[in-house]
């Protein structure tokens, strides 16, 4: 689907399952995210991609590495569902632990933002991340995103007192 120098995002398919929920239930990758999810979520995650797919033409793709096609995680955009980014094009990533660190997520979210800018009719992209994500932030500033400070929230779906519970929120514009 969209092909960079070392990456291919593409659509899900049934063998993706059992390496993405590695990625899943790894704590480390899960920190910033909520709790690891076991298989059945995963499962059900995958379908909801699908899903989005279907309906909208793209999701958070899988992601695999070129040389040796393993699924390293996925990275995308859905329509946004909480606080001031409901029904916004949302971009993500979240890649497996062993691959941070080496500009994958960087590379995938480029690729998929000028997917984005050439296929979405969006005046802009948007990204969320809990407040301590400081590797997600990273490469949201490599990306070019503007922190919109003003438009941190608390995520509705997070009780009061959980740690992840204030996210901030990314903007990039449509390049003129």
């Amino acid at each position: 689907m969209i092909e960079t120098e070392r990456l291919l995002l593409r659509e899900w398919r049934e063998a993706d399952i059992d390496p993405f929920h590695r990625i899943c239930s790894d704590p480390q990758v899960m920190a910033t995210l909520g709790p690891p999810l076991d298989r059945a979520a995963t499962v059900e995650l995958v379908e909801r991609m699908r899903a989005l797919q279907a309906r909208l033409g793209h999701c958070f793709w899988a992601v695999e590495e070129r040389e040796d096609a393993s699924l390293i995680g996925w990275c995308g955009l859905i329509r946004g569902t909480v606080g001031p980014i409901a029904d916004k094009l949302e971009i993500g990533w979240r890649l497996a632990s062993d691959r941070w660190g080496h500009g994958f997520a960087t590379e995938a979210a480029r690729a998929t933002l000028a997917w984005a800018f050439a296929n979405c009719a969006d005046d802009a992209v948007w990204a969320i991340t809990a407040r301590s994500n400081a590797r997600s932030r990273a490469v949201m500033e490599r990306l070019a995103m503007n922190h919109c400070r003003d438009a941190d929230f608390d995520h509705p779906a997070l009780p009061e007192a959980d740690p992840l519970r204030r996210h901030v929120l990314y903007r990039i514009a449509r390049p003129a």
